[in-house]
């Protein structure tokens, strides 16, 4: 048993083996050859079932038809009631007479009481005629399958009667059946004339059938692309970046597990259009239209994707788009941890290249003589320095924003643009997420309006902080040119920057981080021109929050999810 199962376990290998080894052509014929052969086994089958049909219809009409002629016999009709087994010439000559002449195997003649007087088996002289179910008996014929000597016969059995219409014996007649061999060589020569032309017709037809198809496969047999298709799947599941591929009518055809996780698509997303799966406007938009600048970046919800999307056609046909995109969050904190950088290193700047105009002054009146002035100009340079510190101070008590305030205002200065804290400014201390949203808002407001005003005769910049019972403002107010009415809520929804677009990375990413925040505190933040631009944001604190706000989820609506290469103006 062993040993048996060893071999077909070693058997199973060399047969896949062996199909690996035969081309396509080779694999449909013997596939076609299999079908044909177990075609012609059935048709056979039946031929050897409707043949023993036939031959039961044919021969017992033919056995009956030959055993009513021998009893209409006037000589039978006379010699049969005196008659006795073996006795007399007369009979036997009638029966075979009978049997010659109609073909049949067999015919046997019987008294009154059934017992056989004469028959083409002389074995059978001597035994009854009668069978279990016939009705010869009744003065009936009777039609039936009877046993001689181990051989099954058709036989047909019709009563013989007097002139007086009382039965005086029985005629039999019938057919011996043909064994199965018989028939099969009967029908032999059709069903090899039939195979022949199956097997013509079959590998005619498997090398048409194979040339076509792997005109369809580039030439590549089924293992190739069983090879490719292997590859292709550990590829896509492989890459750490999104790929998503759309057909033609706008259902996605194909999409790795880092697309769906992105995109938050469906396990079932195949098959189904984007629509149909919910994806946001802006990002449906990105995967269906032309995309001809690379690396677009996206935001969607706190993550930012950068999309490269590639039309496909095949022999002029159409096939859709394949969209490849990654997660570029970490590298756009880090830029932006960069930016921040640049900003403190700026604010040195500003205050190093301040203070050396300070000390150079100094030297200079030190060098005239003029102590007492000194003493002044060192008293002015510290009042007012402490008077900036002290009024941003009175007005904004969270440390974070008063440094963000103080920085920003350095920067500004060395710019030649004024920033100025409003007088209704009241900020109390925050926890640290609400610093850190209201720094970026903040910020990135700040930083918009020292762009828009530059180049302005006199920039001036005002920024108003204050908490009213929980709901926090920010408003910006710059003497800039403004924005165009046409594009003021665009700026936040559609992608829209009138900055140099050429910049690595893309521009903008200002507003729409500061309208994601806004969202996410259940605020907005909107724009409009009142002698420049003016942008008000609100946030609410924790406690202000709706009492069923998840804290961890944030809050995002339709516009949450923007293109980031225009978030400024």
């Amino acid at each position: 048993m062993e040993k048996t199962e060893n071999r077909m376990t070693t058997a199973l290998p060399q047969r896949r083996r062996f199909r690996r080894h035969l081309s396509l052509a080779g694999q449909y014929l013997v596939m076609q050859l299999l079908i044909i052969g177990i075609v012609l086994t059935g048709v056979i089958v039946v031929s050897v079932h409707q043949a023993t049909e036939s031959f039961e219809t044919v021969e017992s009409r033919r056995s009956l038809s030959a055993a009513e002629s021998l009893a209409a016999n006037g000589l039978l009709r006379t010699l049969l009631p005196d008659a006795a087994p073996e006795m007399g010439a007369a009979l036997p000559a009638m029966a075979e007479s009978v049997r010659s002449v109609s073909g049949l195997s067999v015919v046997a003649i019987a008294d009154a009481d059934g017992t056989i007087v004469t028959s083409s088996h002389p074995a059978e002289v001597g035994t009854s005629i009668l069978h279990e179910g016939t009705t010869v008996m009744q003065g009936r014929a009777w039609r039936g399958v009877v046993d001689h000597d181990g051989t099954k016969a058709l036989q047909a059995q019709v009563p013989v009667l007097d002139d007086g219409g009382d039965m005086i014996g029985v005629v039999a007649a019938g057919q011996t059946y043909p064994s199965t061999a018989e028939i099969v060589r009967d029908i032999a020569p059709n069903a090899l004339f039939t195979l022949l032309v199956c097997v013509i017709l079959g590998a005619t037809g498997s090398v048409l059938l194979a040339r076509r198809v792997k005109r369809q496969t580039r030439g590549l047999e089924p293992r190739e692309i069983a090879e490719l298709f292997d590859h292709r799947e550990a590829l896509l599941h492989g890459v750490k970046e999104g790929i998503i591929a759309i057909g033609p009518d706008g259902r996605v055809s194909l999409a790795n597990d880092v697309a769906k996780e992105l995109l938050h698509l469906p396990d079932d997303c195949l098959g189904r259009t984007l629509p149909e799966l919910a994806v946001e406007p802006q990002v449906t938009h990105a995967l269906m239209t032309a995309q001809p600048d690379p690396d677009r970046q996206f935001l969607i919800g706190e993550k930012v994707l950068v999309f490269n999307r590639m039309s496909v056609t095949s022999d002029g046909l159409d096939l859709g788009s394949v969209t490849t995109f990654r997660d570029r969050t970490e590298l756009t904190l880090l830029e932006q941890e960069l930016g921040d950088t640049k900003a403190t290193s700026d604010m040195l700047r500003a205050q190093t290249h301040e203070f050396a105009n300070q000390l150079h002054t100094i030297s200079g009146l030190i060098q005239l003589g003029h102590h007492d002035d000194v003493v002044g100009f060192i008293d002015g340079v510290s009042f007012s320095r402490s008077r900036i510190f002290g009024d941003v101070s009175s007005q904004v008590s969270d440390p974070t924003i008063s440094a963000l305030l103080i920085a920003k205002a350095s920067v500004a200065a060395e710019r030649g643009i004024a920033l100025n804290l409003s007088a209704n400014s009241h900020l109390p201390p925050c926890d640290d997420p609400l610093a850190r949203d209201l720094t970026t808002v903040l910020g990135n407001l700040v930083d918009n309006a020292i762009d828009a005003v530059a180049g302005t005769p006199t920039p001036s910049i005002t920024a108003t902080v204050r908490d009213d019972r929980g709901t926090i403002t920010v408003i910006v107010d710059d003497n800039g040119p403004g924005i165009d009415d046409a594009v003021i809520e665009e700026i936040f929804t559609q992608g829209f920057s009138t900055k140099d677009s050429a910049v690595s990375g893309g521009r903008g990413f200002g507003l729409a981080l500061t309208r994601l925040v806004c969202n996410r505190r259940f605020g907005d933040v909107h724009a409009v021109n009142e002698d420049g631009a003016r942008f008000i944001a609100t946030l609410k604190r924790d406690e202000a929050m709706p009492t069923d706000h998840p804290a961890a989820v944030p809050h995002f609506d339709e516009r949450s999810t923007i293109l980031v290469d225009g978030g400024s103006r």
